[in-house]
């Protein structure tokens, strides 16, 4: 197994590498740029608004997919047209949901056009991830890897030739990039459903009520994690836009930071996609899954302490490779989240094991202590600290669910991490943060900085050379 993952990791972060900073950093960001962080921050204030109850859409339906097509595939080939029954009735609840939410909320009659096209696009993102919940969970590793970028492809092409022949003095709208990104989503949807067709056969689209109570009910339990989870991740900006008279700026604002935070992420999550159908395949076999965990742990806990370590210290020049608006104000708030993406992996890796496990009533306590801190440290510092305290709460929230969830899964792994572990860890945290703090002191080149942090993860055997090679290449005999 530890062969399989590393082998379509490579692909999947080859992939993702090549395509979704184009994606983030020349589409995305080069748009916020040219319209302004007011008017992108409350298109980012509506798009995070549509995803926090995106769950509705979903109710856990693609993690238990992943998880038993892993586990049992003759069986859940066969609920595949009665899931999708059951997918366009909960469409409709979503839908009618967030507009009446919106309304409740304030917001005013000119955004609905563009909220009615982000929520018909979230429909289009969870069936996405439907299709490739079905491809993960037969193993089929590269076609879910396909998947998983090509609406950013399309993006890419799409915007890109917008950019390219818009003529000078006629501003780029954001309603191209809103119009462009749904075609995008539109064309993905398309070509999931044939892959998934092709693999499994055609089936009859039907709402049929025993199954989907069925369904629903053995679902609710992941449903409930991943709201609670979207909710502790995505509400700061919400809170921001409504809580404060320039909430749209401050929530721009955020939105700079967070960009980057949400494609670490993206590369972060590829870990999480190809680990719970494995995990879920060992456990079901009885399988050893320790020294998966500790390689899979090591590599994205410690390249992420790695990462943020630069990132935090070098700040204002990440930033202002990318923007060109609101960039001192930006700094602050970036740095902590930038603190806060190692939490998030840790989450990753120790959530995932506990997810193939089955002990949903574990995450969801926890996950629902992370809401309550995020909220109400929100409540108290936004309408004091503005973006800087979003992202303290973030950082706080995030920091209780990781140590939690650590916890949990040493006991259940019976992980007995010596003083020396321990002693060379903090070590490897000292020395990253060491590279950051002595390149700011004596101004040292920020490529100069990145080679002594990807030797450090060689010294430290985070990027093991000898042992992916050899795992790779027995792969391949």
């Amino acid at each position: 197994m530890q062969q399989k993952f590393l082998s379509n990791l490579v692909l999947l972060l080859l992939l993702n590498l090549v395509i979704k900073p184009v994606a983030i950093f020349g589409i995305d960001a080069t748009v916020q740029n040219q319209v302004g962080s007011e008017a992108y921050g409350l298109y980012f204030s509506l798009l995070n608004f549509t995803f926090l109850f995106n769950i509705l859409l979903d109710l856990g339906i693609n993690n238990f997919t992943t998880k038993n097509v892993a586990q049992y595939p003759g069986l859940m080939t066969k609920y595949m047209g009665r899931i999708a029954g059951l997918r366009l009735v909960l469409f409709v609840l979503y839908a009618v949901f967030t507009l009446i939410l919106a309304s409740v909320l304030g917001y005013p009659p000119e955004v609905y056009p563009v909220l009615s096209i982000l929520i018909t696009q979230q429909f289009l993102i969870a069936m996405i991830a439907y299709f490739r919940s079905y491809l993960s969970g037969m193993l089929l590793f590269r076609l879910d890897a396909l998947l998983s970028v090509l609406d950013r492809f399309l993006l890419i092409l799409l915007c890109g030739a917008v950019f390219f022949f818009t003529l000078p003095g006629n501003a780029f709208k954001l309603e191209y990039f809103i119009w462009i990104q749904f075609i995008s989503y539109i064309l993905s949807f398309l070509v999931g459903l044939m892959l998934v067709v092709r693999h499994i056969g055609t089936s009859k689209i039907r709402f049929h009520r025993p199954i989907s109570f069925l369904i629903i009910r053995q679902s609710i339990p992941y449903a409930l994690l991943i709201v609670l989870m979207m909710l502790y991740t995505r509400v700061d900006s919400v809170m921001l836009e409504r809580m404060l008279d320039d909430g749209a700026v401050q929530s721009g604002i955020y939105a700079q930071g967070f960009r980057l935070i949400d494609a670490f992420f993206m590369f972060a999550m590829l870990f999480s996609n190809l680990l719970l159908p494995i995990f879920s395949r060992m456990i079901g076999l009885k399988e050893n899954v320790k020294e998966l965990f500790s390689l899979s742990s090591k590599l994205l806990i410690w390249g992420s302490i790695a990462l943020a370590s630069f990132c935090f210290w070098n700040a204002h020049e990440v930033l202002d490779l990318i923007y060109t608006n609101d960039i001192e104000k930006s700094v602050p708030p970036f740095q902590l989240l930038m603190l806060t993406f190692v939490a998030m992996c840790i989450i990753l890796i120790f959530g995932t094991y506990l997810t193939a496990l089955g002990e949903m009533k574990t995450l969801n306590t926890i996950a629902f202590i992370g809401l309550i801190v995020n909220v109400g440290v929100n409540l108290y510092l936004i309408p004091r600290w503005g973006v800087w305290g979003a992202a303290v709460s973030t950082l706080m929230a995030q920091s209780v669910v990781a140590v939690s969830q650590l916890y949990i899964v040493a006991k259940r792994l019976k992980l007995n991490w010596q003083f020396a572990d321990a002693g060379v860890f903090m070590l490897f945290v000292a020395v990253c943060f060491s590279i950051g703090w002595l390149g700011i002191l004596y101004n040292i080149h920020i490529l100069l900085q990145m080679g002594a942090l990807i030797a450090c993860l060689l010294l430290f055997k985070v990027i093991n050379i000898r042992l992916f090679s050899s795992i790779l290449f027995a792969s391949k005999k």
